[in-house]
């Protein structure tokens, strides 16, 4: 993968922890406005390694955000049972095994 997608990565790591201090923090605008900028460059870096086995744990990592984004917007706003976030987690998950499983593969027939 290139040098700019994995830098992409680094930079989508400073929004993750800038959205969940404002979880941590109680600032519960800030940390709902850090949810699209971070879901954002999600996608993005979902997009552009679209071509690559990267692309399962890229997905993965846009099911987690969106559960965790989903968790605290339920918390801080009282909006009903944390449980709902569960299926996007339970998609994070199956994303991650089907990169486990291609990436098995692949090494199989190297």
């Amino acid at each position: 993968m290139s040098k700019q997608l994995r830098l992409m990565e680094n930079y989508h790591i400073l929004l993750w922890l800038f959205k969940d201090i404002s979880w941590m923090m109680e600032f519960r605008v800030f940390g709902a406005i850090m949810i699209l900028p971070t879901l954002c460059m999600a996608v993005h870096i979902l997009y552009k390694s679209k071509k690559h086995i990267e692309f399962w744990v890229n997905l993965a990592v846009l099911f987690w955000i969106l559960a965790n984004s989903t968790w605290m917007l339920i918390e801080f706003f009282n909006l009903g049972n944390k449980i709902i976030s569960l299926p996007f987690f339970i998609l994070g998950l199956v994303s991650f095994f089907v990169f486990v499983y291609k990436s098995i593969s692949i090494s199989k027939v190297s």
